[in-house]
């Protein structure tokens, strides 16, 4: 069975899609820890990151960092964070957070549920950053 990702690049699942090229796809986190928090995916899927081709990660990686500059040209923020942790979902992912202080990046506090208008805006901010 295909994993919740592998379903959002598929189209089978709604998201709010940052961007895509034909091997990567960007979103937004819907239970972010903070706002504008992205996830960068491979759409093929495989479960752990270090299993990725050397391509196809450092490609992953590329992608995220035109993701991360578009982010914050689009919100506010001192810096963009990157991290794998990748334990919930079974499929390779990097979380991208927009950064004020460090305890942005703390993914153990309650997370965010933001109206749906505020995600949309979100994404069409960051939307039209990309590059």
């Amino acid at each position: 069975m295909a994993s919740i990702f592998s379903r959002i690049v598929a189209g089978e699942i709604p998201s709010y899609k940052i961007a895509e090229d034909e091997h990567y796809f960007a979103f937004l986190d819907i239970n972010p820890v903070a706002p504008g928090h992205t996830l960068v995916i491979p759409k093929r899927e495989e479960d752990y990151i270090f299993d990725l081709s050397d391509d196809e990660l450092a490609g992953l990686m590329v992608f995220a960092k035109r993701v991360a500059t578009a982010i914050k040209a689009a919100i506010p923020c001192v810096k963009v964070g990157v991290t794998v942790l990748g334990l919930e979902v079974p499929h390779a992912h990097v979380h991208l957070v927009p950064l004020k202080k460090e305890s942005d990046m703390n993914f153990f506090k309650q997370k965010l549920t933001l109206p749906q208008e505020e995600m949309q805006a979100i994404c069409k901010k960051i939307s039209e950053q990309f590059k």
